[in-house]
């Protein structure tokens, strides 16, 4: 075990995510005379709201995560170190984090915890395996595998039920993501691969969402909501709203209508977009600060985004709950650096600046192409000008300009023409989470992992679980 709690001469900072919250927060400690150390599993800062269209071709990846260290290679007092976070001790001020069976233990003088959130299935992780979720490249990646992979499987089919199924694609959850998704899959089928083959129709593809609220994006209101729903019925998506999905299989899903009706839907596909949790490590620091835990597992934490009793801690993101505040970047964005100033500040001997206060620059969601809702306070529209400012907006704050022009690129290709520039899949994409989840089992029956005699210094096995979240988000 290397354990990093010793005498500096500087305070310590350490930052836990390397999401909107935790980067910001580095970035607005650069003049600060801190060392900080950013801890996250990744090693990647990723752009999340842009994940889906990873997932339906139409950017790569690396356009949507750019490596932390080269975001802050320039920033001197900033240190990146690749880990999971499993434990922190506020008594002694540690946190450990854990990469392929090495142990590092960090000292602290400051803590920010930004650690996002993962996906919430609602107490039925068996799903999982059936409908994965989008909150991580690995998670996009297997989704692009899945929907490109189905109208392969269509293409060889023998009977007109085993193309129905194959060309039907569910997704769960009609808020921001997935109205997204569910948008970009049908602009697929309508119009990228109408032409691409021989023994099936495309454009004869079914796409379903489905959320057991009463409305399409309901954050939204319903103006913006059902403008946004119109918009869908037109792309020929079927939207059902009150209805409950009661389980998945590999072959469709089981849900109840809001009259109590039980009804199957065979579908080869199925994204689950309906709800997100906060980082395990919001109970970790709940259990020994006494702060409670709402039912999104996210910490109550202090006006000033602290914990009770422990001003040094302060936390971020989609793991703090204050005051109603949403589960979105802005949010993060702007607690990251009220986190950052309140550290120099109370480094100063300066009195602090006061509560932390969300400045609501507002909400949007793109619909298709062409197409978006936009909410800033009282003023609500849809439509191209939404679009054209969404488009504005996401690419302002990506991080990277090389980023921005290859971005800019391949909206260009998709948007104006039919092409997706990043339609290769792999069976490795699909199927490799399962297989590594499934070793990873047989690893802990027979005795083998982190910290275990049977293992010298050989890599361990990696959870990839969906229900739990990861440290790299906030």
């Amino acid at each position: 075990m290397n354990n990093q709690h010793r005498t500096h001469p500087r305070p310590r900072v350490v930052v836990i995510g390397s999401g909107f919250g935790g980067l910001f927060a580095t970035k607005a400690l650069r003049r600060a005379d801190v060392e900080v150390t950013l801890i996250d599993a990744t090693g990647h800062h990723l752009f999340q709201p842009l994940l889906y269209q990873v997932a339906t071709g139409i950017l790569s990846e690396g356009e949507i995560a750019a490596p932390t260290r080269e975001i802050l290679r320039r920033q001197q007092n900033a240190r990146v170190v690749l880990g999971e976070v499993t434990g922190i001790d506020l008594t002694a001020r540690t946190v450990t984090s854990n990469v392929l069976g090495r142990t590092t233990v960090h000292g602290y003088d400051e803590l920010i915890v930004a650690a996002g959130a993962g996906q919430s299935y609602f107490g039925n992780d068996r799903f999982a395996e059936f409908a994965p979720g989008l909150k991580s490249i690995d998670d996009a990646l297997e989704l692009r595998g899945r929907i490109f992979g189905a109208f392969e499987l269509a293409e060889l089919a023998e009977t007109q039920g085993e193309i129905d199924r194959l060309l039907t694609f569910v997704v769960v959850g009609a808020g921001p993501t997935g109205v997204e998704m569910a948008g970009q899959v049908a602009e697929l089928a309508r119009r990228t691969l109408r032409e691409d083959f021989r023994h099936i129709d495309p454009t004869s593809a079914r796409v379903v969402l489905l959320d057991a609220s009463p409305g399409v994006l309901p954050a939204f209101g319903e103006k913006l909501g059902g403008l946004a729903r119109r918009r869908l019925s037109g792309m020929g998506v079927e939207v059902h709203v009150g209805a409950t999905v009661t389980d998945v299989d590999t072959d469709g899903i089981e849900m109840k209508d809001g009259d109590g009706h039980g009804h199957r839907l065979d579908a080869a596909t199925t994204i689950w977009a309906a709800g997100v949790q906060a980082s395990p490590l919001a109970r970790i620091l709940a259990d020994q600060s006494g702060a409670e835990i709402d039912q999104a597992r996210r910490i109550v934490v202090q006006p000033d985004l602290t914990l009770p009793g422990h001003p040094e801690v302060h936390v971020v993101g989609d793991m703090a709950a204050l005051d109603g505040l949403p589960g979105v970047a802005q949010v993060a964005i702007q607690g990251g650096r009220y986190a950052a100033d309140a550290i120099e500040r109370r480094r100063a001997g300066k009195r602090p600046r006061g509560p932390f206060r969300y400045l609501d620059k507002g909400s949007m969601a793109t619909v298709s192409r062409f197409s978006a809702v936009v909410q800033i306070g009282s003023v609500e529209f849809g439509g191209f000008l939404a679009w054209v400012m969404w488009l504005a907006v996401h690419l302002f704050y990506m991080v990277g300009f090389r980023s921005r022009i290859t971005t800019v690129l391949h909206w260009m290709v998709s948007f104006l023409g039919r092409g997706r520039a990043q339609r290769v899949a792999t069976q490795q994409q699909v199927y490799g989470r399962l297989a590594m989840e499934r070793l990873f089992e047989e690893f802990e029956a027979a005795g083998i992992g982190p910290g275990s005699p049977r293992v010298s210094s050989g890599p361990a096995p990696a959870v990839t679980g969906r229900g739990a979240a990861s440290s790299g988000g906030g």
